[in-house]
């Protein structure tokens, strides 16, 4: 049987409603200029996370403001861990809870935990999941466009000032200028 019939066959239905583990939380929401150590601390994740997952985990990326140099950003480094089937929680997310990791995020389609002092989030999509391409996206576009970058900083700025009940309410507001960022991106792949 070939590979992609098994993992197929293999997939449960995914969860139908999203659990947010411990409720919604109000945190202080400020950022850092870029600090260079947060590659390292990526590192670390990233190697606990293969230890813990194996090859279940199809790649580990890091994402997020705190992996473009020069971006100030929330000093939350965030980890994008693609896999083949989602619903096959006990391949990798037993074992990241296993390792020390806490379970936050359950949803259609993305798992997320992260560390107790809540200063790593590791998001987990299946590899064909479009919004892990977005994220490689939009990454890999702020780390080469500066004007992007200081559009996207700027907004983050002006977020933080605001009160916000959570931090999904802030990372809601950024949709829009997100998607611009997308654009610009898309468009200036076209023309290669």
């Amino acid at each position: 049987m070939d590979e992609p019939r098994k993992i197929r066959m293999r997939r449960r239905d995914d969860v139908t409603a999203t659990e947010l583990v411990g409720g919604v939380e109000k945190r202080e929401l400020f950022l850092a200029e870029y600090d260079p150590t947060w590659a390292s601390q990526y590192a670390v994740h990233e190697a606990r996370v293969r230890d813990a997952v194996g090859g279940a985990a199809v790649a580990v990326e890091h994402i997020g403001s705190t992996s473009v140099p020069g971006l100030a950003a929330k000093p939350i480094i965030d980890i994008l861990v693609t896999v083949t089937d989602i619903t096959a929680e006990e391949d990798y997310l037993e074992p990241l809870v296993a390792s020390g990791y806490v379970l936050r995020v359950r949803e259609p389609g993305h798992r997320m935990v992260r560390t107790e002092q809540r200063d790593v989030h590791i998001h987990i999509l299946e590899l064909d999941d479009p919004a892990a391409g977005d994220y490689l996206l939009l990454r890999d576009h702020l780390r080469t466009d500066r004007a992007d970058r200081k559009l996207y900083e700027s907004t983050k700025r002006d977020l933080t000032r605001r009160d916000w009940p959570d931090m999904n309410a802030y990372a809601d507001a950024k949709t829009a200028v997100i998607e611009k960022i997308k654009g610009h991106a898309r468009s200036r792949l076209a023309t290669r």
